[in-house]
């Protein structure tokens, strides 16, 4: 059985051969590759909904096992990622997206943040992420880390991802600069 991080590097072999493909010159040999891939990708994709739909009917007549195995399927991390390829996935984009930040939750409660989805809209997720005051830096991109590959494993498909908080808050950090031109004009306004 192939492991998860060997499917995942065939998937990005896979499109780096289809760009490869792309940068060919025009000609008779490229219309021939890129027809045989499409007529590759049309013929997988009918036989894994029609598994689906196989899947669905042995699952009506046994009772609810049906649906039950489908999500299964879509929540493994290689089956998942043929569904999605293919458009067969059984959850939508939001669901997903959901169930990718419920995920990630504790990874962040346990570095003092949270994440919430603001919107969802066309395939453009915006998300709000609210960090403790001390962290900055690095640690804020370790975060944007955790929320973008979280939310990427799971719906690959998203158009853009949006997360607003991560370089907008405050740290509290105060410059010595700021604290010493505060006190001077407060003196010298105590004094006028």
């Amino acid at each position: 059985m192939v492991s998860e991080k060997d499917f995942q590097e065939k998937m990005r072999r896979l499109g780096a051969l289809v760009g490869e493909l792309d940068q060919l010159p025009a000609g008779g040999s490229k219309v021939a590759a890129r027809e045989l891939v499409q007529l590759l990708m049309e013929v997988h994709g009918t036989g894994l909904e029609r598994i689906l739909e196989l899947v669905k009917e042995s699952g009506r007549e046994a009772g609810a096992a049906g649906e039950t195995i489908i999500h299964r399927i879509g929540d493994d991390p290689i089956a998942r990622n043929l569904l999605l390829l293919y458009g067969l996935h059984p959850d939508d984009l939001e669901t997903r997206v959901i169930k990718a930040l419920d995920a990630i939750k504790g990874r962040l409660r346990k570095l003092d943040c949270e994440v919430k989805l603001i919107s969802i809209q066309e395939g453009d997720v915006q998300v709000r992420l609210h960090l403790s005051g001390h962290a900055h830096g690095s640690a804020r991109k370790d975060l944007r880390s955790i929320v973008e590959g979280g939310l990427y494993d799971l719906a690959p498909d998203l158009t853009s991802l949006t997360i607003l908080g991560a370089e907008d808050e405050s740290s509290g950090f105060v410059p010595l600069e700021s604290l010493v031109k505060h006190s001077f004009a407060a003196q010298t306004a105590e004094r006028s």
